[in-house]
C-alpha cells in the first residue's frame, strides 16, 4: 500500500526537452498567397473596368508581388521560424490593396502616375524588410543604441527645417528629383530611446517621487528629465516645421510608453489635458494648422461662398456615395479630392469604391496588426521588448487613428500618410521596417525556453 501510494503521489515528469511549440509558417503561406491573390485580382478588376481590357503589366505585376512576398516569407522562414504567422501576411495584403487603389486613381491623373514609384519603393521596403529580418538576430542589441538612436532621429526631423517648405510644412527633402520624409525614419528610433530609457528606469518611475493627488505622482527631476527634455525638443521641431501630424504622434507615443513602463493612469489624464492645451494654441496662433481647424468646424464653407467643396467636403461626399457595399472599383469620384486624393485621402477612395463593408474590413486588418504586436509584447519577458513592441505598435494604432478621424471629419486634418494603403516611399519603407521589428519581436516571444530554464 504504501508504495502505491508513493507511485500515486509521485509528480509527473516534465515535458520533454525536445518539445517545440508550433511555428505555423505553413499558416503564413497559405495567407499570403491569398493576400497576393486578392492584390492581382484588384489589379485586373481595375483594367477591365476603367480601360475595357486586362492591364499589360499584370504578368510582371503579379510575379513581382509574389516574389516579393514569397522573399520575405522565406526570410522569416529561416531566421525567425516562430514569429507570429498573421503580420506579414496583413501587411502584404495592406500593401498590395494600396497599390490598387493608386493604380485606379492613375487612370484619371494620367499626367501624375505614381503606381510604379510606389511599387518600386514597396520593393525597397520588403528588402529592407528582408535585412532586418536576417540581421538583427536579437532585439536586445537595439537598447546598446539608444543615445545614438535620438541623436539620429533630431537629425532626422532638424534637417527639412532647411529646405522649402511642401504645402505649408516644412517636412519633406527634395534633393535630384527625389523627394523623402526624414520624420518617418526617426519615430522608430524615438521608439527604441523611450523604450530603452524607460526600461532602464522603469523601478523609479514607478516608486519614487511625490504624490500630488490620488495617484498622481511628481517623479524626481533626474529621473523624467531627460526623456521629457528630448520628447520636448522632438515636439518643438516639428511644431517649428508645423508638422502636426507627426507632432500629435510622438506626443501620444510618448504618453502610451509611459503609461505602459509605469501602470500610472495619471499619466493618460495629464497627456490628455497638455494635448487639449497644446492643440488650442497651435490651433489659436499658427495660421496653417488654423486654416485646417476652421475647414474641420465647418467643412462645406467653401460651398456656401461659392469657391466649390474643398478636400474635406469631397471626401465627405465620397464616404456618402459609397454607402454599404460601395459604387466598385474604377467607378467612383473620389479623384475629385486632387493632388492628395493617393496619399492624404486615399481611405475616401476606399470609402467610395469598396463601401462600409470595405473600409470596415481594411481597419479591422489595422487593428488585428496592431493587436497581434500588442500580444507580442505581452509575451516578452525583457522589459525593452516589451516596451518597444508596445511603441510599435502604438505608432501604427495612433497613425491609423489620427489619418482616419482627418478624413472622415471626426478631427482636424493633419497631412499624414496612411500605413501601408497611402502613396508615399518614405511611409512604406518605415512601415515594412516596422513589420520586421514586429517579425524578430513576435519571434522572441513564441521561441520556447531552453529545457534548462524550463525546468528551473
Amino acid at each position: 500500500m504504501t508504495a502505491l501510494t508513493a507511485k500515486v503521489t509521485e509528480p509527473a515528469p516534465p515535458p520533454p526537452p525536445d518539445a517545440r511549440a508550433p511555428k505555423r509558417r505553413g499558416v503564413e503561406l497559405s495567407l499570403l498567397f491569398g493576400a497576393v491573390l486578392i492584390a492581382v485580382l484588384g489589379h485586373l478588376y481595375v483594367g477591365i473596368t476603367t480601360t475595357g481590357r486586362i492591364p499589360a503589366p499584370a504578368a510582371h505585376y503579379a510575379a513581382g508581388l509574389a516574389v516579393a512576398a514569397l522573399a520575405a516569407h522565406l526570410a522569416v522562414r529561416l531566421c525567425a521560424p516562430y514569429a507570429d504567422p498573421l503580420l506579414l501576411p496583413i501587411a502584404v495584403l495592406l500593401n498590395g490593396l494600396g497599390l490598387v487603389l493608386i493604380q485606379r486613381l492613375d487612370v484619371t491623373t494620367p499626367g501624375h502616375a505614381t503606381a510604379g514609384d510606389q511599387l518600386r519603393w514597396s520593393a525597397l521596403g520588403v528588402a529592407l524588410f528582408v535585412l532586418a529580418v536576417g540581421l538583427l538576430r536579437d532585439h536586445r542589441v537595439l537598447q546598446k543604441y539608444a543615445y545614438l538612436s535620438v541623436v539620429i532621429a533630431l537629425g532626422l526631423m532638424l534637417v527639412p527645417v532647411f529646405f522649402p517648405a511642401v504645402n505649408g510644412a516644412h517636412i519633406w527633402i527634395r534633393f535630384a528629383g527625389l523627394s523623402f520624409q526624414p520624420g518617418e525614419f526617426a519615430k522608430i528610433l524615438l521608439a527604441v530611446f523611450f523604450a530603452s530609457y524607460l526600461a532602464a528606469n522603469r523601478t523609479a518611475l514607478a516608486l519614487t517621487g511625490r504624490t500630488l493627488f490620488w495617484k498622481l505622482r511628481l517623479l524626481p527631476g533626474r529621473v523624467l528629465g531627460p526623456i521629457l527634455a528630448i520628447w520636448l525638443l522632438s515636439v518643438g521641431v516639428l511644431v517649428l516645421e508645423r508638422d502636426l501630424g507627426t507632432s500629435l504622434l510622438f506626443f501620444g507615443l510618448f504618453v502610451i510608453m509611459l503609461f505602459t513602463a509605469t501602470g500610472r493612469i495619471g499619466w493618460i489624464a495629464i497627456g490628455l489635458l497638455l494635448a487639449a492645451v497644446g492643440a488650442y494654441a497651435v490651433g489659436t496662433f499658427e495660421p496653417h494648422v488654423n486654416s485646417r481647424v476652421d475647414d474641420w468646424l465647418n467643412p462645406f464653407a467653401s460651398i456656401e461662398r461659392g469657391d466649390g467643396p474643398g478636400q474635406l467636403a469631397q471626401s465627405l461626399f465620397a464616404f456618402g456615395a459609397g454607402g454599404l457595399l460601395g459604387a466598385g472599383l474604377g467607378h467612383g469620384q473620389s479623384f475629385l479630392i486632387g493632388f492628395a486624393a493617393k496619399s492624404d485621402f486615399i481611405l475616401a477612395t476606399a470609402g467610395e469604391e469598396l463601401g462600409l463593408v470595405g473600409l470596415t474590413a481594411i481597419l479591422l486588418l489595422y487593428g488585428l496588426l496592431v493587436a497581434r504586436g500588442f500580444r507580442a509584447g505581452l509575451a516578452l519577458r525583457d522589459p525593452f521588448g516589451r516596451l518597444l513592441a508596445t511603441g510599435l505598435a502604438s505608432i501604427v494604432a495612433l497613425q491609423v487613428f489620427v489619418i482616419a478621424g482627418g478624413v472622415t471629419g471626426l478631427i482636424p486634418l493633419t497631412g499624414m500618410a496612411m500605413p501601408f494603403l497611402a502613396q508615399g516611399g518614405s511611409s512604406v519603407v518605415t512601415n515594412w521596417i516596422i513589420v520586421a521589428l514586429l517579425v524578430r519581436l513576435s519571434d522572441s516571444a513564441r521561441r520556447p525556453r531552453p529545457a534548462e530554464e524550463a525546468e528551473a
